[in-house]
C-alpha cells in the first residue's frame, strides 16, 4: 500500500481529471481521513466503507475518502491497479454529489440494491 502522501497525491491528480462543474456546490471539499470505516451492515466484520457523499447543515456536501479502509481492502496493491481503485471510488461519490444536485437517487438506489444483494448473499452462506 502506498503511504499516506502519495496517496493524497494520486487522489490531487485524479481530482484534476473532473470538469469544474463537478465541485459545484461540494463546499466541504473532498476529505481524506486515515481510519477505516467498516460498514453497519457488515454480516463477518469485512466490510468497509471506501468513500461516502455527504450533505449536512453542518459541513455542506463533502466527500470522505478513507485511506484506511483503503489499506484494509487493497492491502499491498501496486500503485496503478490502487490509482484505478482510487478513480472508481472518486467517481463514485461524484455521481451521488451530481445527482443530488440533480434531484435523482438512482446511483442511491443502485447502492441500496447491491447491499440487499450481499446480504442475501451472506444469509446463503
Amino acid at each position: 500500500m502506498v503511504r499516506r502522501d502519495r496517496f493524497d497525491e494520486i487522489l490531487d491528480e485524479l481530482c484534476c481529471e473532473l470538469p469544474e462543474a463537478f465541485y459545484r456546490e461540494l463546499n466541504g471539499g473532498i476529505i481524506v481521513l486515515n481510519r477505516p470505516k467498516p460498514s453497519p451492515h457488515a454480516v463477518d466484520g469485512n466490510l468497509w466503507i471506501l468513500g461516502e457523499y455527504s450533505v449536512s447543515q453542518a459541513f455542506g456536501r463533502c466527500i470522505y475518502i478513507y485511506f484506511g479502509s483503503f489499506t484494509r481492502v487493497f492491502g499491498p496493491l501496486p500503485e496503478d491497479t490502487l490509482r484505478v481503485e482510487m478513480r472508481r471510488v472518486l467517481r463514485h461519490e461524484f455521481r451521488h454529489h451530481v445527482e443530488s444536485l440533480a434531484g435523482e437517487r438512482g446511483l442511491e438506489l443502485e447502492d441500496r440494491r447491491r447491499l440487499e444483494e450481499y446480504l442475501q448473499r451472506s444469509e446463503n452462506a
